[in-house]
């Protein structure tokens, strides 16, 4: 018998829904049962937030799409509030959203440090608390994506790889202290087949060369694709994870574990 995971009439709460990791996980969501909100910076107008809802909805499940910006308490105040008006409970939190930053330790401006700690590291915590009585009520799961820089990482990639690390240390916290009816638990991605990523590449002179360099440092000889991080998130609300909390899982195809000088 195949292994099945329904998450029917689950809500998951998701941030960074209109492209790349964010996207996929709503739509894996979706696939599994579960209904979604799910939130960006751009209007609800735009493609990324009509693609959103055209992926959950394809699925037969309900999603709700609520414009925010998640350093901004205001704007996460009020996308519990939608979620919890349009669904009446939160059952899971993936806490998704954020950006590169990549300054270097001596070129960093204050204004950098500040965005970086906002975006890549507070607003992670501020959503959880907001969401902690209604993820209480329903043995809910805390999801929190980090990287693989916040494992081992390469010159130029500070105030980002700071954050990155720091988010290991607020997925023990959580699990710690709001265990044992909350879970939290973190991903930690390495190279994911994103737009993003592909923007990376597109700055080399040849964009090609570099991203067959980047795949022959992963023993899998491929990066990761976004779908692949969804099921892990699927994976790990679901039943069959109830004993993963307060550890980060390393997603990276390999990469760490192979010494770059071969």
């Amino acid at each position: 018998m195949s292994l099945q995971i329904d998450l029917k009439d689950k809500v998951a709460l998701i941030t960074g829904v209109t492209s790349g990791i964010g996207a996929a996980i709503a739509t894996v969501f979706a696939q599994a049962g579960a209904h979604v909100s799910g939130c960006g910076t751009h209007e609800a107008t735009s493609d990324g937030a009509k693609k959103f809802i055209d992926s959950v909805n394809n699925h037969k499940q309900t999603a709700l799409y609520t414009q925010a910006d998640v350093t901004v308490v205001a704007n996460l105040e009020n996308l519990v509030q939608q979620t919890i008006t349009k669904f009446g409970r939160i059952d899971v939190l993936i806490t998704n959203a954020g950006i590169n930053i990549f300054e270097g330790a001596e070129n960093c401006t204050e204004e950098s440090w500040i965005k970086n700690h906002e975006l890549n590291l507070a607003s992670h915590w501020r959503l959880a608390k907001l969401c902690k009585p209604w993820l209480e009520q329903n043995d809910g799961v805390i999801i929190i994506m980090t990287s693989n820089h916040a494992f081992s990482s390469i010159p130029g990639c500070f105030p980002y790889n700071i954050a990155k690390t720091a988010l290991t240390a607020l997925v023990r916290s959580l699990a710690i202290e709001w265990g044992p009816t909350i879970r939290t638990v973190g991903i930690a991605p390495g190279f994911i087949d994103t737009p993003g990523n592909q923007k990376w590449f597109d700055s080399f002179a040849d964009a090609n060369k570099e991203k067959q360099r980047t795949i022959d440092l992963h023993p899998v000889k491929k990066l990761g694709s976004p779908e692949e991080i969804g099921a892990w998130c699927v994976f790990l609300a679901s039943g069959y994870a109830s004993f993963a909390s307060g550890v980060t899982y390393l997603i990276d195809g390999g990469r760490s574990a192979l010494m770059q000088d071969n």
